[in-house]
């Protein structure tokens, strides 16, 4: 069986692919892709897939692109860290979406869903209504952090920012503080709610309340202030300045 992984993060693809080597033995994975750009030009070169796991944020954009641009009658499971897309995510021949992080019994349920549906290629009504049943996001509410020797909670309100500095990751509380905490940038990125804290570059995720100044920049950029930050080039590349004024107007 062929199946295509779509995925910008590669400890999020990283992670995909095992589980499903595991869960699907006798497959051969192609990917990861991790872009708009890139996932269409392998559709324009290759046969179609028998399955794709397809994120729905990427680099460049949302993955519904993908299928604006091509057309792929493949089965598609989502994966995402975002709620909100489920119905547009059923319209593209979805089997199912899954949120971020992904749970292995979630997942093993998706492919079983998806080898049943080859064999009854059409949606049982309850399958259906499955698919479109929300479902709950989980998102962290606090940080356990060491102060001297001490450990303390801060939370997740009193966070301005989070920043990775020479592979350490950094909360950066309201007040200027600063913690060191045991987290990669993708996997918090993953644990915040999306409608309160939004991923600027590489380097930083940012609260609303944390952004000083916004100022555009050479090649259709934007240039960041923080509050109690003196890093002034944290920059928005040109590709994800519409997502982050989405999040600002929302």
């Amino acid at each position: 069986m062929e199946i295509l992984i779509i995925e910008d993060e590669s400890p999020a693809a990283k992670r995909l692919t095992q589980l499903v080597s595991e869960l699907m033995p006798n497959s051969r994975i192609h990917g990861n892709l991790d872009s708009i750009t890139s996932a269409v030009a392998w559709f324009q070169k290759n046969p179609a897939p028998d399955l794709i796991f397809c994120d729905i944020q990427l680099a460049d954009g949302h993955s519904f692109e993908i299928f604006n641009r091509v057309h792929v009658t493949s089965p598609i499971i989502f994966t995402t860290a975002y709620d909100q897309f489920a119905i547009k995510a059923f319209k593209l021949n979805s089997v199912d979406y899954l949120l971020k992080p992904l749970n292995p019994k979630e997942l093993a349920a998706a492919i079983r869903k998806f080898e049943q549906q080859r064999i009854q290629p059409t949606l049982p009504v309850e399958q259906l209504r499955e698919l479109l049943q929300p479902k709950s996001a989980s998102f962290k509410s606090r940080f356990l952090v060491k102060f001297g020797e001490k450990i303390q909670s801060i939370q997740v309100a009193d966070v301005a920012f989070f920043f990775s500095e020479e592979r350490v990751t950094f909360l950066q509380t309201n007040d200027g503080k600063r913690y060191i905490l045991d987290f990669t940038l993708d996997q918090l990125q993953e644990s915040l709610d999306p409608k309160s804290f939004f991923r600027l570059n590489r380097k930083y995720i940012t609260s609303f309340e944390a952004i000083a100044e916004i100022h555009t920049y050479s090649n259709s950029r934007l240039k960041i202030k923080l509050h109690h930050c003196s890093d002034n080039d944290i920059l928005v590349s040109r590709e994800k300045v519409a997502e982050l004024k989405e999040w600002l107007d929302g």
